[in-house]
């Protein structure tokens, strides 16, 4: 049976999509700042096969001249904003009071340019920031003849010029520098990896051909925050209309959300889905990336989580590209943020006095600035929340932890250290009808709004708990977990051609306190759809960086449902069977790098 959502996830997804649309006032006139000008311009650009145009503004530092020219900076606005929101013009400005040139822009679809909402499509969002660093090298002018005769080249029409930027303003910084090697250093924020992965996780390894979990409350906020701007912005240019069942995006895009919310995924269809979202994803381009790239990806995010960064990160390192990594606690689902927790806010342009700012600095300083010396920090550094000094908080590693500890899931319910102790034993949950476990409400998040805490329901999930710990345990990285289910209703469907039928399951793991308080780590879950139930498979879960305390018990749970997410079609029982001889197995990654004060991590 086909599954869309009820009318009250529509609704609930609609007030998301005008959360993530509030307009913002606009930008005034070019006027002297006394350290800087502001000049608006527009640029006429093909994308996509539409003409269009690009609204922009451009920031000119004082003195900065032919003679005296300085390297320069892009960026442009998350889903959803504009080159006039509180983060993207603040780095206009921010960029500026440090001497350098910035060209900050709406993207396309976004603010007052004109073009399709193409998801950061190397081809399209590409190819127009592409005729941007044009501009900055003096090969074209704006559309009111302004030039750009004052940022510094590398050879005739090569500017020296860097991308920073978060989230949709994150992706477009590698499309950019795949079709664009003029780019000479990017530093994407809190973006994807994979958005095959990030609308459809399956963190089943090995089952990246076969779409995974539908996260619809995310997926569909933001596909009608696209859908719905002739609410918020009237008068739109006509360049940025499509067709009737499909007003703002390309058409690519409303097939993949139609055939997501479908909740149906015969072999063509998500062969479709998967190609379409790989191809618009630094996946399918990374090799052509040459910029170095220094990642920083938000702790607190189930949008996009570390793995998508650490994917990121792995393939550019493989192929030889300078490429550094900083988990912060900040991402998409809240955490740590601002001066007062010492981590960087773009709005707030406290770039000097963070961690991730002076590594910002020190990055351009190097890549744009050309000054050697600059020390750009290790390949790896991640935030630690239970560090309440700033200037500490941050430990850091030559290499990404790998999973080292080993725990045995026992018959009885226990995780063991010692395959020997594993009880015998089998144990059975089954699904309902509607959702019986509950991670998050995304616009609750969003927004602000209180979100109950995560629960699962008794009789349809499996949990896993260890003795308490004799001294603290910090995980810094993916665990993985390797299991083996017994499912002959799953078994069955399986057959079909419809990849929907497919067992679907969701793997976690709680923080348990003295008290029996709970906590599910940034409330991350690992959605699985199993490739084949008569063979053992391996989840890869989301990364966390969390210190599970001395006296606290760690608890693994795979659940039957989720409510952020689209679960099974019909109910498939689910048992575990375990031996000492054959159980299933969870691995820690377990940290063992520097901190930022010098101290060994243990």
């Amino acid at each position: 049976m086909s599954r869309r959502p009820p009318s009250r996830r529509a609704l609930l997804a609609l007030v998301l999509g005008a959360a993530l649309t509030t307009p913002h006032a606009l930008t005034a006139p070019a006027a002297a700042s006394g350290r800087y000008t502001v000049t608006p311009l527009t640029f006429t650009v093909r994308a996509g096969g539409r003409t269009c145009a690009v609204d922009a503004d451009l920031y000119r530092p004082a003195g900065v001249d032919r003679d005296r020219p300085a390297p320069a900076v892009l960026a442009t606005n998350g889903f959803g904003g504009s080159k006039n929101d509180g983060q993207t013009d603040a780095v206009g400005r921010s960029f500026a009071q440090r001497g350098y040139v910035a060209l900050v822009y709406s993207g396309l679809g976004f603010g007052r340019s004109g073009c399709l909402i193409s998801l950061d499509d190397p081809r399209v969002d590409g190819a127009a920031a592409a005729r941007l660093v044009d501009f900055l090298g003096g090969r074209r002018a704006a559309d009111d003849g302004t030039t750009a005769g004052f940022v510094t080249l590398d050879g005739p029409g090569d500017p020296r010029v860097g991308m920073i930027g978060g989230s949709y303003g994150g992706a477009v910084q590698l499309a950019t520098a795949a079709v664009d090697h003029r780019v000479d250093a990017i530093v994407p924020m809190i973006t994807w990896h994979d958005l095959a992965y990030s609308l459809a996780p399956n963190n089943a390894v090995g089952g990246e051909d076969v779409p995974g979990a539908f996260k619809w409350q995310w997926t569909n906020g933001f596909y009608l925050a696209g859908e719905s701007q002739p609410l918020l912005r009237p008068g739109l240019d006509p360049s940025r209309i499509n067709a009737l069942d499909c007003l703002h995006f390309v058409t690519e895009v409303c097939e993949t959300v139609r055939t997501l919310n479908s909740g149906r995924y015969p072999a063509d269809r998500a062969k479709r889905l998967l190609a379409y979202a790989r191809s618009v994803s630094p996946v399918s381009y990374l090799d052509r990336v040459k910029a170095p790239t220094l990642l920083v990806q938000g702790q607190a995010d189930t949008l996009f989580n570390l793995n998508e960064a650490t994917a990121t990160y792995r393939r550019l390192k493989a192929r030889g590209t300078t490429v550094k990594m900083i988990w912060q606690s900040a991402g998409h689902s809240g955490g740590l943020t601002g001066p007062a927790a010492g981590e960087l806010d773009l709005g707030r342009g406290n770039l000097e006095t963070s961690y991730v700012g002076r590594r910002v600095l020190a990055w351009f300083d190097r890549h744009l600035r050309g000054r050697a010396h600059a020390d750009t920090g290790p390949d790896f550094a991640y935030r630690r929340d239970w560090i309440t000094d700033p200037d500490r908080a941050y430990a850091t590693a030559d290499r990404l932890p790998e999973p080292g500890r080993t725990l045995h899931l026992s018959g009885d319910g226990t995780l063991v250290g010692d395959r020997a102790e594993v009880a015998r034993g089998s144990r059975t949950y089954t699904n309902g009808l509607v959702p019986t476990s509950h991670s998050e409400n995304s616009l609750a998040r969003v927004v602000g709004l209180p979100d109950p805490a995560p629960y699962d329901t008794e009789g349809t999930h499996l949990a896993w708990t260890s003795a308490p710990l004799e001294r603290a345990l910090d995980v810094v990285g993916a665990p993985t977990a390797t299991l083996k289910v017994v499912s002959p209703e799953a078994a069955r469907a399986q057959r079909s051609d419809d990849a929907a039928d497919k067992l679907v399951l969701f793997a976690k793991l709680y923080d348990v306190a003295p008290d029996g308080t709970r906590t599910l780590v940034h409330r991350l879950v690992a959605p699985v759809r199993v490739p084949d139930v008569t063979k053992s498979f391996t989840v890869t879960l989301p990364g966390i960086v969390h210190r599970y305390d001395k006296g606290h018990r760690l608890r693994f749970v795979i659940a039957a449902s989720d409510g952020a997410y689209f679960g099974n079609r019909g109910i498939k029982p689910v048992t575990v069977v375990s031996a000492p001889d054959d159980t299933g197995v969870l691995r820690l990654p377990v940290a063992g790098g520097r901190d930022t004060g010098g101290a060994v991590v243990r």
